[in-house]
């Protein structure tokens, strides 16, 4: 855990004797790309379960029912991490570029959570987990408010207006309140579609800091 320390350590150490050349729109897009290909596994993880299912003749309803919520919420956890100007986020380096770049950490972390959430779910509904109901639905929930929170501390925050830095944080704790209804994280979906909605009515502000109209 030392040199994993250390090693995390070393773009502190090693920028304060100068900055290394880079183009933000380059930097933001790596991060994007692989968050894409985490984002992709939720869903490949379902289709998997489904096909499974078919020959071993598991009742196919609430698999399909997870499958199209699991491609509800990656669809707009996707919406959420592009919507605001990535390359905006990594001006300076203390302030802003290495903040981007560890929570990022994070935010890889909760992605890969989530498609795995996602196989937890699917093994308690094929009565292949011990846990419970609400223990499985924590498995999605939890990595989906830290992915929104991430995304909203170090990109989205400082290019949204007030109702967007309003509704994202706060849809982000509800869908921890998804464990307390008996279908797999339906409510989640639902308070995902909302802050979509918002997004959309009301996109990134100008470079100027302009509000919407």
């Amino acid at each position: 855990m030392v040199l994993v320390g250390a090693e995390l350590a070393v773009p502190v150490i090693a920028e304060r004797q100068g900055n290394t050349p880079w183009h933000p729109h380059h930097i933001t897009e790596r991060y994007g790309l692989f968050t894409l290909i985490l984002l992709g596994e939720s869903l490949l993880a379902s289709s998997n379960a489904i096909i499974e299912a078919l020959h071993s003749e598991q009742e196919l309803a609430p698999l399909i029912s997870i499958a199209i919520l699991t491609f509800i919420a990656t669809a707009a956890l996707w919406w959420i991490y592009f919507w605001p100007p990535h390359h905006r986020a990594i001006g300076g380096l203390l302030a802003d570029s290495l903040r981007y770049g560890y929570v990022h950490y994070f935010v890889f972390a909760a992605a890969g959570a989530f498609s795995a959430g996602i196989e937890v779910e699917i093994d308690v509904l094929t009565h292949h987990s011990e846990l419970t109901e609400t223990q499985a639905s924590f498995t999605v929930t939890i990595p989906i408010a830290v992915f929104i929170i991430g995304i909203w501390w170090i990109a989205l925050r400082a290019n949204a207006d007030r109702v967007v830095n309003t509704v994202v944080p706060v849809g982000a704790l509800l869908v921890l309140l998804d464990p307390v209804i008996p279908v797999p994280f339906a409510l989640t979906a639902v308070f995902l579609i909302a802050i979509v909605v918002v997004l959309v009515l009301r996109p990134p502000l100008s470079v100027e800091g302009g509000a919407h109209g």
